[in-house]
């Protein structure tokens, strides 16, 4: 399974950070949700303090383009095999520094993706 972090994660029912997080613990993934308020998502602590990571897979953002340069160093530094834009998290800029590095970028829903088995 695949070490996913989610950043922007938030304990809303409402937010798309949310599901995303319950359906990859459902679908069996180690899932690490990281956002900017402290709560609990699918029995899961929402760590504020950016947490090191090894062998992260995917980073799966649900952070606007505009708030994301704080959380640039970061991603980066997890180095993980592949970053997914979900809809309106799209930033050229993110795209490209990841792509120097080897990181796979992707333009995607996390949520269709594992309802349609291309996780």
């Amino acid at each position: 399974m695949k070490k996913t972090v989610v950043i922007g994660a938030s304990d809303n029912p409402a937010r798309y950070s949310f599901r995303a997080v319950n359906m990859l613990k459902n679908y069996g993934h180690e899932v690490v949700p990281v956002g900017i308020r402290k709560g609990q998502v699918a029995g899961l602590d929402i760590h504020t303090d950016r947490p090191t990571e090894e062998s992260v897979d995917t980073v799966t953002l649900y952070v606007g383009p505009q708030n994301q340069p704080a959380w640039y160093d970061y991603i980066l530094d997890l180095k993980p095999k592949r970053i997914i834009f979900n809809p309106g998290t799209e930033n050229e800029e993110l795209e490209k520094m990841a792509q120097e590095k080897g990181i796979r970028t992707e333009e995607a829903c996390t949520l269709v993706m594992l309802s349609v088995g291309n996780y």
